[in-house]
């Protein structure tokens, strides 16, 4: 019991067992999850925080900055490579990431690898064709299977000390965030009072409500992404083109596009697809933080399509 409260802290003390088959809700070690489950019960805390339109409104700020992250950095830089940047500037995109609660980027990384490698055949740790759209959506997450970081899927990123520490204690960064914006809110309800906000308050908005709906919008490009939508190429896998995804997404939406060509770094293949992420990686490229953005060849991008007469 002891290693399972430390693992909330510290990764390294957890031993998974990958024989454990996929889909199985039994390998759920209920002791280890117990801050994803209390970060989920703890929304229900707004009834007593109350509401401001100051906490609302930095609560989408928030969303919207770690999703940016998870979809343009966790995403599309740690697990695909599609764009450049330097060591310094990478240690800031990866914290960034952490924010988002989503565990440290050379797991995050490692994950995706092994569902590009597999997309939806039995290998597949989130296939809802392959193991239902719960295990998809949520079960995977929690399975003690899935625990560790695939490092040999990650080789060129566990080179860097700095993401293995941050890998390991994954937990640190959202602790800090949450300690700040409780702080923060302490600070405004003195400093302006006008806008109606408290440290509570803002911690349950800005921290609570904003990583639960993170979650779950993230989550939903691997469960709603591949039964829900339209299919343009034929993929080996389920993967679908949905645009209310790729709004709540920022664009990871158009996941059949994504996976006909995985190391683009825009997601819309085409001007009408609105790829928010892409327009952020365009300005951060722009400014000289990234460089050298991969995008589809127009080859690619008009072959294996699917046509239907």
């Amino acid at each position: 019991m002891f290693n399972k409260i430390i693992s909330w802290f510290d990764n390294k003390v957890v031993h998974a067992d990958s024989s454990v088959a996929e889909g199985n809700w039994s390998d759920i070690d209920l002791l280890r999850v117990i801050p994803f489950v209390l970060i989920h019960l703890a929304c229900f805390a707004v009834f007593w925080v109350g509401f401001s339109w100051f906490a609302f409104c930095f609560a989408i700020v928030l969303y919207g900055v770690r999703m940016f992250a998870v979809t343009g950095f966790y995403h599309r830089y740690f697990s695909h490579k599609a764009f450049h940047t330097s060591r310094a500037f990478q240690l800031i995109l990866a914290i960034m990431g952490a924010t988002a609660v989503q565990r440290g980027p050379l797991w995050w990384a490692s994950h995706h690898r092994h569902h590009h490698a597999y997309s939806d055949n039995h290998k597949d740790s989130h296939s809802p064709l392959q193991h239902g759209f719960f295990w998809s959506h949520i079960g995977w997450f929690l399975a003690s299977r899935n625990f560790s970081t695939q490092t040999h899927r990650v080789k060129e990123l566990s080179a860097f000390v700095e993401l293995r520490l941050l890998d390991r204690f994954d937990s640190v960064v959202p602790i800090l965030l949450g300690i700040g914006i409780y702080h923060f809110g302490d600070w405004l309800a003195i400093a302006h009072p006008s806008l109606g906000t408290n440290g509570m308050q803002l911690f349950i908005w800005g921290f609570v409500i904003s990583t639960v709906v993170l979650y779950h919008a993230t989550f939903s490009v691997n469960s709603l992404a591949h039964v829900w939508g339209k299919r343009r190429y034929a993929t080996k896998d389920q993967s679908r083109n949905n645009l209310l995804i790729a709004l709540l997404t920022l664009g990871e939406g158009w996941h059949n596009n994504h996976h006909h060509y995985p190391a683009s770094a825009n997601q819309g293949f085409y001007w009408w697809e609105i790829d928010l992420t892409y327009y952020g990686l365009k300005v951060l490229s722009a400014l000289g933080l990234i460089w050298k953005l991969r995008t589809v060849p127009v080859a690619i991008r008009e072959s294996k399509k699917i046509h239907i007469h």
